[in-house]
């Protein structure tokens, strides 16, 4: 995902911003998975 956003960004490496980007998508992920789970 961090690559996907440096390419979008049109940046050549990783950064640390696109890195923390990835890891919050990653976040509401898991949120939304858990919050689905709980009202079945």
């Amino acid at each position: 995902m961090a690559r996907t956003i440096a390419d979008l960004a049109g940046e050549q490496k990783i950064r640390r911003e696109h890195l923390t980007e990835a890891v919050s998508y990653r976040g509401i992920d898991r949120l939304i998975i858990h919050l689905q789970n709980s009202l079945e």
